[in-house]
């Protein structure tokens, strides 16, 4: 019976090592302060650049960044972060 992957330790090992980087939040671009409890929404979250549901890999390095938790769960799982709008003064 397997179990859930991201509760192995490869995938903790990735984690711990996006996480010792100490790159700020993809998303919004603001430092994550590693001390914050997992449950604030300030907190680090490993975010997959191509969602897991649309086909990306769980231990790939090179499909993972930093992000706030916040940040993490309005990206949801579009492959872009939403561009900010024009103005209508040109």
């Amino acid at each position: 019976m397997a179990g859930n992957p991201r509760n192995g330790r490869p995938y903790r090992r990735l984690v711990a090592a996006v996480k010792a980087l100490g790159d700020p939040c993809a998303r919004c671009g603001q430092p994550i302060d590693p001390t914050l409890n997992a449950r604030s929404g300030w907190s680090f979250t490993l975010d997959h650049i191509v969602p897991l549901s649309r086909g990306g890999s769980l231990l790939d390095p090179a499909n993972a960044r930093s992000m706030h938790r916040r940040c993490n769960s309005a990206r949801g799982n579009r492959l872009t972060t939403a561009q900010p709008r024009a103005s209508r003064r040109w």
